[in-house]
């Protein structure tokens, strides 16, 4: 299993590191990047869905970005202690009809010793934004 570079207990300033590298990640639109975040038999829930598993992490991501077209995502450090992180978010995209939509959430993370995710809990809320209303560009 491969170690991150930021692992638990964390700092703000790690924590802080930790959510930048999460963002930055899914604004890449990888799965493959993504999932190497979180350990082997990481556990989800994606509002209410649930899953197990990097290979079910990569391939909800890739149906997530087959709908999602241009994702852009903003995370904000909300909360962390020891090993946990809790972040809010917003993140905009639009769907193959062209209808622009914002969604708006809470994370909740939980680490292993070698700073791999092995829980996340995800709450999230979309509403319909019009092209002009957009905070988040490429």
């Amino acid at each position: 299993m491969a170690k991150s570079a930021i692992c638990p207990p964390f700092t703000e300033e790690t924590a802080r590191a930790k959510v930048r590298a999460a963002q930055d990640a899914w604004n890449s639109r990888d799965p493959e990047r993504v999932a190497l975040a979180y350990t082997e038999d990481s556990q989800w829930r994606n509002r209410d869905i649930f899953l197990q598993g990097r290979d079910a992490i990569k391939a909800f991501l890739r149906d997530k970005w087959a709908r999602e077209l241009n994702y852009r995502l903003m995370k904000e450090l909300w909360a962390f202690h020891d090993n946990r992180i809790s972040v809010r978010f917003e993140y905009e995209w639009r769907d193959a009809a062209g209808q622009w939509y914002r969604s708006h959430g809470n994370e909740h993370w939980e680490f292993d010793d070698d700073g791999l995710m092995r829980r996340r809990d995800a709450s999230i809320n979309d509403y319909p934004i019009s092209e002009t209303d957009r905070r988040y560009r490429d």
